[in-house]
């Protein structure tokens, strides 16, 4: 058995005079090609992270980046013991206090949950815990065990208040399906406070952009081909927006079965989630929308994804099926680029 990380990898070069939705990507007659770029690489939330900015406070700004990440991780973290996600699974079933970030992502939390008819249920945990995709200890567990615990499963347990939460005993919460994004606005929005108007950040498999590159033109920003991780199925150009993928080659293992086996799980049946899709990525203005949906997108399937965005246009998605397709959205049919050997079709609203 094992375990493979492969995420999305940044493309910062070259310059483009494309559209992304309704938003020019076009070379600025005044673009600034001497800026100088300020950088930081951390680790945190259990993944790599790169952080780029260019323009006189973008020192400033990575800074403050950094210690709002660590910040985030200490109250987000599930295997932190102080962390207000970890006291909140031991409160017993009593109010725990915690802070505004953790209201706010576990507001977003219930509101995709709802959204999605299930699909995202941040109260997941003790079935991906008995995986072992929490402490590595690989297993394929017994159908009883998965009943038993598939009882504690609901969302909608989630009772929250101005400053508090509370969730039944027995009931565990995990907000990994969204804390990359929740941080990726955040840092963004420290990018723009700062005045920084050039940005881009890689949180693992997140990507998320401020503005123009500083010669004015798009970011490319490369998707991993499901099927051959080391390499890069398509191109996205963007000039400010989150570009979030969940594949089932980002964290797996092999059973003795001979089977594989991924760590998003189906609320359904407590399995990983094998409903046609191997790769989905989002693309939109918010970081925690895209790193929400690209999760309960995968898990609901290609029609009731492209269900979703028919009725949500303020995203854009690239579904990758098992067997060797590709499908996106109209809004980025001017900044697809694909660069694989899979047919790619565009999805229309009709």
């Amino acid at each position: 058995m094992r375990e493979k990380n492969n995420f999305s990898r940044l493309i910062a070069v070259g310059t483009a005079a494309v559209m992304l939705s309704l938003c020019s990507c076009g070379k600025s007659e005044n673009s600034n090609t001497a800026s100088e770029v300020h950088s930081r690489d951390v680790f945190a939330m259990d993944t790599y992270m790169s952080l780029k900015a260019y323009g006189d406070n973008a020192e400033t700004a990575l800074d403050q980046a950094v210690k709002r990440i660590y910040e985030l991780e200490a109250e987000l973290s599930v295997t932190d013991e102080n962390s207000d996600i970890s006291r909140i699974n031991k409160s017993g079933g009593v109010s725990a206090e915690v802070s505004s970030d953790t209201i706010s992502i576990l507001s977003a939390a219930l509101e995709y949950g709802a959204e999605t008819n299930g699909s995202l249920d941040i109260t997941m945990y003790p079935v991906l815990r008995e995986w072992g995709f929490t402490t590595q200890d690989y297993k394929i567990p017994e159908p009883t065990v998965l009943a038993d615990l598939l009882k504690k499963v609901d969302y909608t347990q989630i009772e929250i208040s101005s400053d508090s939460v509370t969730v039944p005993e027995d009931v565990m919460i995990d907000v990994g399906a969204l804390a990359k994004g929740y941080t990726s606005d955040a840092v963004i929005e420290i990018m723009a406070e700062n005045n920084v108007d050039s940005a881009i950040i890689s949180l693992g498999g997140n990507v998320q952009a401020l503005g123009h590159k500083p010669d004015g033109s798009c970011w490319k920003v490369a998707v991993v081909d499901p099927f051959q991780p080391d390499t890069d199925m398509c191109i996205i150009e963007t000039d400010g927006k989150a570009v979030i993928t969940s594949g089932n080659y980002e964290r797996f293992f092999i059973g003795e079965d001979g089977k594989k086996y991924w760590h998003i799980m189906d609320p359904a049946d407590g399995c990983p989630a094998d409903n046609g899709l191997v790769s989905v990525t989002v693309i939109g203005e918010s970081g925690l929308t895209c790193d929400s949906l690209s999760t309960a997108l995968f898990v609901a399937g290609k029609d009731k994804a492209t269900e979703y965005w028919r009725s949500h246009r303020d995203i854009d998605l690239i579904l990758v099926t098992d067997n060797g397709s590709i499908y996106y959205t109209e809004g980025i049919a001017d900044a697809f680029q694909n660069i694989s050997g899979m047919p790619a079709e565009v999805i229309t609203v009709d």
